[in-house]
């Protein structure tokens, strides 16, 4: 039964990461509208989908369960907003490979904040490996300096900040449901999103391709996300959710002929090894951790 769960696990992990990993063709794909009005139609599409599901779970119960979020729930909401916000206009300021790698680079951040904030212990290999993965973003940038997507760079370090405090608030809210607070998330996409742009009429091509991402590739990604986390370690979601940053990129190269740089590639290749050798060393002190407490 064991076995059957981790493996539950790690399929929900990369069902979700090939959900996720569609949000970059699918904007590459857009016509005419801008990120503003894709932020509103993306956000609300994901909001009215997570409240159809919190109804389901909480029927009558549901205002409780925004009630219980507190005001923890409230920032987590706008971090988790924000970061939402940061990742369409990363994805649209620079190539869906810089982009990606980047924001795949959250997991170690996250590691690095919870040991300064949480006093959560990390290893000493912890910390070389966040180095080495800084070197790897380093070279992201500057070959967005070179290609002129250095904007977009930073959209993806925004995605990696607001996602490290969206985690981090989760994380110190451990006896709190916080899917409501996903679910306001959403609202704060539709908030940002009407004040930028400058109209919200779209082609129906545009509109279709908002609604599918906030509906289907993130409520899913998502989702299947929070449920493995149920079966398998954190180190190991971070370790198998490099399958989104690893194709995204493919997909729009495939699609739209959207092709790398080298320096690219050694960037990207540098940050997926630093993210797995630390989940694989998180891995494994788990495990001898749980040999320990069982012998």
């Amino acid at each position: 039964m064991q076995n059957r769960q981790y493996g539950l696990g790690v399929l929900l992990v990369l069902i979700g990461g090939l959900f996720l990993s569609g949000n970059g063709i699918l904007l590459r794909l857009v016509e005419d509208a801008d990120g503003w009005q894709i932020l509103f139609y993306r956000g609300a599409a994901f909001s009215m989908t997570l409240l159809v599901i919190l109804l389901g779970k909480y029927r009558d119960r549901t205002v409780s369960a925004f009630r219980d979020i507190g005001p923890r729930g409230f920032y987590a909401a706008i971090a988790l907003g924000f970061a939402s916000c940061c990742y369409v206009f990363a994805l649209l300021l620079t190539t869906v490979a810089n982009a990606m790698f980047i924001i795949g680079a959250a997991p170690l951040a996250t590691a690095l904040c919870a040991w300064l904030l949480l006093n959560e212990r990390i290893s000493k290999a912890g910390i070389i490996t966040m180095f080495v993965a800084l070197g790897g973003v380093s070279l992201l940038f500057a070959d967005g300096f070179s290609s002129g997507g250095t904007m977009g760079n930073l959209a993806a370090l925004g995605v990696v900040a607001g996602f490290v405090v969206y985690l981090l608030i989760v994380r110190d809210s451990r006896d709190v449901d916080m899917l409501p607070a996903t679910c306001l998330s959403g609202i704060v996409m539709v908030v940002v999103g009407f004040i930028g742009a400058e109209h919200l009429s779209l082609q129906a091509n545009d509109l279709i391709i908002a609604l599918v991402m906030g509906c289907v590739l993130i409520t899913v990604g998502f989702g299947c996300y929070t449920i493995a986390a149920r079966y398998i370690l954190a180190a190991e979601v971070a370790l198998f959710a490099l399958a989104e940053s690893i194709l995204a990129p493919i997909w729009v190269w495939i699609g739209v002929d959207e092709a790398p740089s080298k320096v690219t590639l050694i960037g990207c290749t540098i940050v997926v090894v630093a993210v797995a050798v630390y989940s694989i060393v998180e891995i494994t002190k788990e495990s001898r951790r749980v040999d320990v407490v069982t012998d």
